[in-house]
């Protein structure tokens, strides 16, 4: 196989890669070849993939044999997808970046991985997060930081990092992975994909230390919209295993894609979530989603501005989002000296909310969604810029100021994913452009709930209006394998 024949199957979208194979075009021991490749020659300096599965091969050749045999396994056969190194895979190595962990192998896999490999996907390794995916920058004891593709000084963004920048680089052709407070959103702006936080239970997060999670969802990425939408039919569906599982029945995301954007759809643009006293967003970032976002006029979009004014969840978040960290890592509450200071410092915050703080972060939720929900009454979906930063250099740390204003909290450069995190709301991140240094610019498409075919719809109308490619080859610090 020629290195350009090579390079154009792994930078393919999964939507060209499943109809080739399906046609008989494309052989998925080819693709796996061309797959392990790009691993050997972009990942020692990209850190995305942490742990490599060792049967991935097997299982090309096992996928070639059965179609020569007329057995399609699914509408992802043979496509390799990377899974969160924070979601338990049968037999692989699961370290959730924690050094307790680092020789973790699960007897089951999540729910997820198992709907994926039942519509044909290959798991080939595990992609790189923040210990037990907290914080917005993926990097972890056991393996250290993932790189950004487009500028390997920079931040991938948190914490599904390693799945978004696996995906540019050409290393899988799906990411799985996890968002509570912008985890897909937040990587996904800053690597170029695209990364969807679909509805509260859509895609049923088992097993889970808290099975009512009402924060944290499991979602998917991918290099385009319909990639999303692709692997979404195949793991989306309630389960007898959750209590908060969705029904999909009649429900095709695919489709919904393909058919393009909906005639006289309302977009509501706002470009702040964090109100007149936040810090708002680089005006630079704010720029170019905006002038996308208004630009699907021309589409036949009905696009006007919004006020949403989601301040009132920032204490919330806070509060809601420390009982979460102590609920899911109860367990290692008497080992929190052996953990990470990110992770202890925010279990130890979990343990200094008050009930009080907790019931009063409840109704502010109840108010927020109540607030979206009568705005998505006047517009169809709202669009605002996915990060209030860009990806910033690794060495530097997070920025302490946005336009000016110094950030009262680390959470202030994510908060256009994490306030709407609170409204449990379906959010699609699509890349939109790039900034004037040559980094990807993602613009955020919230619907109303069960609203993943309007928002995908949307997210793959933006993608057509400003497609922003993939990272150029020389930016990965390719070695020979």
């Amino acid at each position: 196989m020629t290195d350009s024949r090579s390079d154009d199957l792994v930078r393919s979208s999964a939507v060209a890669l499943a109809r080739r194979i399906r046609q008989g075009e494309l052989c998925p021991v080819e693709l796996m070849e061309a797959t392990l490749e790009r691993i050997a020659a972009v990942n020692g300096s990209i850190n995305a993939i942490c742990t490599l599965a060792d049967d991935a091969m097997e299982k090309a050749e096992a996928a070639r044999a059965a179609l020569h045999k007329g057995d399609r396994w699914g509408p992802l056969h043979g496509l390799p997808v990377g899974i969160k190194d924070l979601t338990p895979t049968a037999g692989l190595r699961t370290t959730y970046g924690c050094t307790l962990y680092a020789d973790h192998v699960p007897d089951q896999s999540a729910l997820v991985v198992s709907r994926l490999e039942a519509a044909g996907a290959i798991v080939i390794g595990k992609t790189n997060t923040p210990e037990f995916a907290t914080g917005g920058h993926t990097d972890n004891a056991v393996f250290g930081p993932t790189h950004n593709p487009w500028d390997v000084e920079r931040t991938v963004g948190g914490s599904t990092g390693g799945g978004a920048a696996a995906l540019a680089c050409g290393m899988i052709a799906l990411a799985e992975g996890t968002d509570m407070g912008g985890s897909l959103r937040i990587p996904a702006a800053f690597c170029g994909v695209v990364g969807l936080r679909p509805s509260l239970g859509l895609i049923p997060t088992v097993p889970s230390p808290l099975l009512w999670d009402d924060l944290q969802v499991t979602g998917l990425m991918g290099r385009t919209v319909a990639d999303v939408a692709l692997a979404l039919q195949a793991a989306a569906g309630g389960s007898a295993t959750s209590p908060i599982g969705q029904r999909v029945e009649g429900r095709d995301f695919l489709h919904a894609v393909q058919s393009g954007l909906p005639d006289g759809v309302r977009i509501g643009w706002c470009e702040a979530l964090d109100g007149p006293d936040g810090c708002g967003v680089e005006p630079e970032l704010a720029d170019t989603a905006r002038r996308v976002t208004h630009g699907l006029a021309e589409r036949g979009a009905s696009v006007s501005d919004v006020a949403v004014d989601l301040s009132a969840g920032i204490e919330a978040f806070s509060a809601l989002r420390g009982l979460w960290m102590l609920g899911q890592h109860l367990h290692l509450l008497d080992r929190i000296d052996q953990l990470g200071d990110n992770l202890a410092n925010n279990m130890r915050a979990g343990l200094a909310v008050t009930t009080r703080e907790v019931a009063a972060a409840q109704r502010v939720r109840g108010d927020m969604f109540r607030k979206v929900a009568s705005i998505l009454e006047t517009v169809d979906v709202i669009m605002t810029p996915t990060v209030a930063i860009p990806a910033f250099r690794i060495a530097d740390g997070v920025p302490t100021s946005i336009r000016g204003r110094r950030m009262k909290s680390y959470f202030d450069w994510f908060a256009p994913t994490y306030l709407l995190s609170l409204t449990a709301l379906p959010s699609l991140s699509v890349p939109c452009g790039k900034d004037s240094n040559g980094l990807p610019v993602g613009v955020q498409i919230v619907g109303p709930r069960h609203g993943e075919e309007l928002i995908l719809a949307v997210g793959a109308a933006v993608q057509a209006a400003a497609a922003v490619g993939l990272p150029p080859l020389e930016s990965l610090g390719a070695q020979s394998p």
